[in-house]
C-alpha cells in the first residue's frame, strides 16, 4: 500500500519487543464495555495530535494505519494517519493480547487510554551528545544527520509551544477493530 511508505526506522529504534502475539478473548483489568465504547470520542490520528494534551489519561478511539508490529511478541504496534506525517505507539493492554504481523497495512480503530512521555531539555541534549560521539566513532554521518535533524525538530517544537520538554504521545490500547480501507 503506497500510503504506508513512511519510514519506520525511528519507531523500530524506539521499540523493544517481547511477549506473546495473539489477540486474546479475556482482558486483564481494563475490560472495554461495548455500549460505553460507542460514546467515546473518535479521532483520526492526524486530528488527535494537535489536541492530545487535552485528552491525556482519557479513554478514546483513534483511527490509523499500522506500519509496524513488534515481531517477537506483538506487544506494541505503530500507527500513522492519512498524511503519514506523524506516528504513535500503541501498547497491547486490556483485551489486546498482541498485534499480529498480518495487521501491517491495515486501518484500525483502537480504543485506549492516551498517555504522554516527556523528554526534558537535558535528556535531548544528552541524546545529541550521544549522536555526536557515534558520528565520530562510526563515521555513520547519514544516520547521524537524520537523528540530529529529529533533535533539532524537537527543539523547534519546544520553542514554538513554549515548553521545556518534548511530548511523545502513545496509547495503552484496550481493544481494536479492523476497518475497511478506502
Amino acid at each position: 500500500m503506497k500510503r504506508l511508505s513512511l519510514s519506520i526506522a525511528l519507531a523500530v529504534a524506539l521499540a523493544a519487543c517481547n511477549g506473546g502475539n495473539k489477540k486474546t478473548e479475556s482482558a486483564e483489568n481494563n475490560d472495554v464495555n461495548t455500549s460505553e465504547s460507542a460514546d467515546l470520542p473518535v479521532f483520526e490520528l492526524d486530528d488527535l495530535l494537535p489536541v492530545a494534551d487535552r485528552q491525556l489519561d482519557k479513554t478514546i478511539k483513534v483511527v490509523g494505519y499500522v506500519t509496524h508490529t513488534c515481531k517477537h511478541a506483538g506487544k506494541r504496534c505503530f500507527i500513522v494517519g492519512e498524511t503519514q506525517q506523524a506516528s504513535m505507539r500503541v501498547e497491547a493492554k486490556g483485551n489486546i493480547g498482541g498485534f499480529n504481523r498480518e495487521l501491517v497495512g491495515s486501518k484500525l480503530e483502537i480504543i485506549g487510554i492516551l498517555k504522554e512521555r516527556r523528554l526534558t531539555k537535558e535528556y535531548i541534549s544528552q541524546m545529541e551528545q550521544n549522536v555526536e560521539l557515534k558520528k565520530q566513532e562510526d563515521g555513520a554521518a547519514e544516520s547521524c544527520a537524520a537523528e540530529l535533524s529529529n533533535i533539532n525538530d524537537m527543539r523547534k517544537w519546544m520553542k514554538a509551544h513554549n515548553k521545556d520538554y518534548y511530548s511523545i504521545f502513545y496509547m495503552d490500547g484496550l481493544d481494536y477493530a479492523a476497518l475497511e480501507s478506502e
